[in-house]
């Protein structure tokens, strides 16, 4: 005699559960169908107009989801142009500087506030992160005279000054909750050793909080590769510009539009980040899970 038979209403008990959870995955996979429909479908129509030519992109009365004469043109113009090389080595160094500066300053920063109790560390820890909210439509203007005072408008070494008070402050919150979880234990065996806190932190806490530190990487990288406002504001000549002002600055006049190499353009721009996060996104996942638990 089987269990659901001796208890009255256990089978139908069992069986509503069983509706309700197959009733809840499908509801889930519908969702994620429609949300991957939605975020994959402009990146899709940017790599389909990006292999039309510029006649077929023109002729309105094509279909946009079709191509009839697939092309690279597009591609081998931008890359044969030494103009779009020069945007995308001007990222290339903007970035890396901007990564090593905040990855500097945040893991400093957030040791301190994490591991060496002071008077007024909490309440600094939270400010850190707040000034992160402050949106950079807002801190542009002021920036912009700081920037010009020093000389430094029209080089990308004024981006690499206004970068890190982006990318600094939501660094330095996750590296707070990553060293926060690491157990008290190891700082008293390392000082009951004699090592310092410099020491502490090169030797034990970097390592162990590796994932953590990985995360931070992955987001200073991704801002400071896509950041538009501040570039946009601060950098004018095409020498010194980023990928992500360069291609729409000069492949925009007046009303007219590239939009091939434009698609293009903006696909080639938007391939680091993709391969970045394709490779290490369950380090980012631990990173920001530690930082939004702890601290």
């Amino acid at each position: 005699m089987s269990a659901a038979s001796m208890v009255p209403g256990l089978g139908r008990r069992v069986g509503s559960l069983r509706s309700e959870r197959r009733w809840a995955l499908i509801t889930a996979y519908v969702s994620l169908i429609i949300a991957a429909i939605v975020m994959l479908a402009p990146p899709l129509y940017m790599l389909l107009t990006s292999l039309k030519t510029s006649a077929e992109i023109a002729d309105l009365g094509g279909n946009p989801w079709l191509i009839r004469t697939p092309t690279l043109e597009n591609y081998t113009a931008l890359l044969g142009n030494e103009m779009f090389r020069g945007f995308f080595i001007n990222s290339i160094l903007v970035t890396v500087m901007v990564v090593i500066v905040t990855m500097v300053i945040s893991v400093l920063a957030a040791f301190a506030l994490a591991r060496m109790k002071f008077w007024g560390s909490q309440v600094l820890a939270t400010g850190v992160f707040l000034t992160y909210l402050v949106p950079d439509t807002l801190l542009f203007i002021p920036l912009y005279q700081i920037v010009g005072g020093l000389g430094l408008l029209n080089s990308i070494w004024g981006l690499v000054l206004v970068y890190p008070t982006l990318t600094v402050p939501f660094c330095t919150w996750i590296m707070i909750g990553y060293f926060a979880s690491i157990p008290k234990e190891l700082d008293e065996a390392a000082l009951i050793d004699g090592a310092n806190w410099m020491q502490m932190l090169t030797r034990i806490f970097i390592p162990v909080a590796l994932p953590g530190i990985i995360a931070a990487t992955i987001f200073a990288f991704t801002v400071s590769w896509a950041a538009f406002v501040y570039p946009t504001a601060f950098i004018t000549q095409p020498d010194s510009m980023p990928l992500t002002i360069g291609v729409v600055s000069q492949l925009i006049r007046g009303d007219t539009f590239a939009w091939g190499q434009l698609m293009a353009g903006a696909l080639l721009a938007a391939l680091p980040p993709v391969i970045v996060y394709a490779f290490l996104m369950d380090y980012y996942i631990a990173g920001l899970t530690a930082g939004a638990t702890k601290g």
